[in-house]
Parts: C-alpha cells; sequence; structure tokens
C-alpha cells in the first residue's frame, strides 16, 4: 500500500518509552497535503462520545485515512515500533468529535485490548491541561506524568495495554477531534464493543446523557 493521508514516518521517528509503560508520542502522521480535506471530510457527529465507523458516514480523505489505519501494513509498522506482532488482532476503529465534562477519567482499558493508538484532528489547543491527555504512573494522580499529549492536528499517541497503564485527562467540554484504532484479542471481543457501543449511544440519544 502507497499511503495518501498517513507519514508512516512519524511512527518510525516518535521516540519509544518503555516506563512507566510502554508508548510512543509523535507529530506529523497526518500528511500536509492531505489535512484541508480532511477537515472537510470529518464526519458530522453530533453526539458526544466515540462513535464506531460503522455508525458514521465515511467518504473522501476521511475514508482514506480509515482505511490506512485499519491496514496490514500500517499494523506492521507499529508491530515493529513496539516489538509485538499485532496483525493477529483485529482493529476497531473509532471517532469523536465531541467531548463531555465526564469524560477523561483515569483508566487503564480492559484487558480485551492489546493496543491503542489515537490520532488526534485540532488545529489548536489553547486550554492549559484540560483536555491533554496524559501518560500517568496511578489511578489517583493527574500529576506527576510521564508525558502529556497535545490533541493538535496529526499528533499520534499510542500505548500498548497493561495493567498499570494508566493515561486519561483533565475535564473539557467541546470539540476535541480524535480517531482511535484498538488491536482486541479476538473477533468475539470486538463484535462485543461494537454492539456495546451502538447500545450506549441508543441510551445517550433517549436520555440525553
Amino acid at each position: 500500500m502507497a499511503f495518501s493521508v498517513l507519514n508512516p514516518e512519524a511512527v518510525r521517528q516518535a521516540p519509544l518509552s518503555r516506563e512507566p509503560y510502554s508508548f510512543f508520542l509523535g507529530s506529523g502522521v497526518l500528511k500536509e497535503d492531505a489535512i484541508p480535506d480532511l477537515k472537510r471530510d470529518f464526519p458530522d457527529i453530533t453526539k458526544p462520545g466515540y462513535l464506531t465507523v460503522n455508525e458514521v458516514d465515511l467518504k473522501g480523505r476521511f475514508k482514506a485515512l480509515v482505511d490506512e489505519l485499519e491496514s496490514e501494513e500500517f499494523t506492521e509498522e507499529l508491530s515493529k515500533k513496539f516489538g509485538k506482532d499485532l496483525h493477529p488482532y483485529p482493529r476497531l476503529t473509532t471517532i469523536r468529535k465531541l467531548s463531555q465534562a465526564k469524560d477523561g477519567r483515569i483508566h487503564t482499558d480492559g484487558p480485551s485490548k492489546v493496543m491503542t493508538l489515537l490520532v488526534y484532528m485540532n488545529d489548536e489547543w489553547d486550554t492549559g491541561g484540560s483536555g491533554r491527555l496524559r501518560v500517568l504512573y496511578d489511578e489517583k494522580n493527574f500529576e506527576p506524568y510521564a508525558a502529556e499529549v497535545p490533541p493538535t492536528m496529526g499528533t499520534v499517541f499510542a500505548f500498548l495495554r497493561s495493567d498499570n497503564s494508566w493515561h486519561g485527562h483533565q475535564p473539557f467540554t467541546g470539540e476535541r477531534k480524535v480517531v482511535q484504532v484498538a488491536w482486541v484479542t479476538s473477533a468475539e471481543e470486538l463484535d462485543r464493543k461494537k454492539n456495546r457501543n451502538k447500545w450506549q449511544q441508543m441510551f445517550k440519544g433517549i436520555f440525553g446523557r
């Protein structure tokens, strides 16, 4: 595959950290000439939370981005980066446009996730620490932190899930565009997560929360 939207060199060049868990943080993962089209084609999402790719209208360069993120070629780049073969694991891609104040609470991700990657798509971020994901040392404290992720256009962050892969961000309400890809343990887990997300979104639509 010839990447038309993703810049895999951003993954190759990003420093890999092993403490407090395995992660990397890089920039420029979106090709500059693709950014105007990606902004134009970003799905028109009106609900908070993550939506699966089956729940939104994928079109144009944004659909190409999702295809490249889910490709075997990109998985190979990440496998080399982490020194772990990620090819056996199905991918779950979700998209968020709107955040609520309750989002971002410190957590590790469940054991059904193997690796998670986030690509941010916001033009700028001038809200201080609010809404900036942090790599954390425990389940209680936002400080000290090992790294802070600016959610600006083309920032890429990925980590291997572990029992101590604590992360979260301080409360933020508003537009915070991000694409998340999770490599999960099995096709059954993939289906379960998709179904759970569908029900969560349905209840949000009914109860407005």
